[in-house]
């Protein structure tokens, strides 16, 4: 991954550059900020320029040994490190290696979700234990393979479970000179504070919607129209950004039958909402809690209009024409009833319980909660 490849982040890019060229890049440096902004993606183009053999121009060749390397995730001086879930004595990062891979070459911004469900961990959390830093501390140890910098990407750095986090500032507080570590988090209060005051931190800021809009145009040829709109809801996050373009067809079908299941209870059509409830089973059980996600959103969104704030609404141009007249409906006296039926529905399905029964006991509430007054 090239720096030409992320949307945004300039200062960055420059600061990391800079230090790369001078050589006198830190020893462990804090890659922070909200999460899908490119945080990760930043680490893998900073790795890729330290170790590129041709770089000029503030950025790395992308055609060179080491780039090809890079770009198909076996460059052998590069060690990536993230959370697994624990499903032996033993665990660490390369016995999830090939999930790994799959992932980034599925997509340059993973979310924690997408990786939790690749690891088909269900409720388990991930997390980065105490037998990684070991590893760690091993492979630390030794010389590089191939270039002079072996490059520990540590992602979601605040999962380091304490002992794993403890025994980690060993090899932190007395560095080997060829070694650089690269941590990334969206929650760098979670990180052991002898480790965070330790690092040269940079954090990233949301990007500009103008920017993310001509991203997705420009790298991933998405149209002018849907390019404006995804960047507006993304609060400046290039990954919620690709996510809304790519999921457009999808939101538009959730937004339909949203749109038809609330109609339908507000008439309180039994009948009508046990075929909905139906439809919304045969999604399947990974798009169904996308779908519980999208209108769990849809009912926060509403509150929001209800109670005089429509500047805070990230909607999309049909959903605010329903919003208009529907928003009304959603207020103090239904509105935390409302999310606590989603949440639940939401567990059972992870919790592979009958889609067809949770889907249809969720379409009652509903139909019981959207005609209680306002208090």
């Amino acid at each position: 991954m090239r720096f030409a490849d992320i949307p945004g982040h300039e200062k960055e890019k420059t600061a990391l550059a800079a230090a790369a060229d001078s050589g006198r890049v830190p020893h462990a440096i804090l890659l922070s900020g909200p999460e899908g902004i490119g945080k990760l993606a930043l680490a893998r183009a900073f790795a890729q320029y330290l170790h590129c053999e041709n770089r000029s121009g503030g950025d790395s060749c992308g055609v060179c040994p080491s780039c090809r390397q890079h770009k198909n995730l076996n460059q052998p001086d590069v060690h990536y490190v993230y959370p697994v879930v624990k499903r032996k004595p033993k665990a660490i990062s390369k016995d999830y290696l090939e999930e790994w891979r799959n992932l980034l070459q599925a997509t340059d911004y993973p979310s924690p979700a997408q990786w939790q469900d690749a690891l088909d961990a269900a409720t388990s959390q991930p997390r980065i234990y105490v037998d990684e830093s070991a590893e760690i501390v091993r492979v630390a140890s030794m010389s590089p393979l191939i270039k002079d910098q072996k490059i520990f990407i540590i992602w979601q750095a605040d999962k380091l479970m304490e002992e794993a986090a403890n025994k980690l500032l060993k090899v932190i507080e007395e560095p080997f000179a060829d070694t650089v570590f690269l941590l990334v988090s969206s929650e760098p209060q979670k990180i052991l504070p002898t480790i965070f005051s330790r690092t040269q931190r940079f954090n990233l800021k949301p990007l500009q919607q103008h920017d993310v809009a001509q991203w997705l145009q420009s790298v991933h040829g998405i149209s002018e129209a849907e390019s404006i709109e995804s960047a507006r809801l993304s609060e400046g996050r290039p990954a919620a950004a690709l996510e809304n373009a790519r999921l457009g067809q999808e939101t538009k079908e959730f937004a339909e039958h949203f749109r038809t299941m609330m109609r339908t209870a507000y008439s309180r059509n039994v009948a009508e909402l046990k075929r909905l409830s139906e439809a919304a089973a045969a999604f399947g059980r990974e798009k169904l809690k996308r779908f519980l996600s999208y209108t769990a959103g849809q009912i926060r969104e509403n509150f929001i209009r209800n109670y005089g704030h429509p500047e805070l609404n990230r909607m999309r141009a049909e959903e605010e024409e329903f919003s208009k007249k529907f928003s009304p409906f959603i207020h103090l006296g239904n509105v935390g009833a409302m999310s606590r039926e989603l949440t639940r529905a939401i567990s059972d399905v992870e919790g592979n319980a009958n889609s067809k029964l949770v889907m249809f006991d969720l379409y009652l509430s509903m139909m019981t909660l959207i005609r209680k007054p306002k208090p």
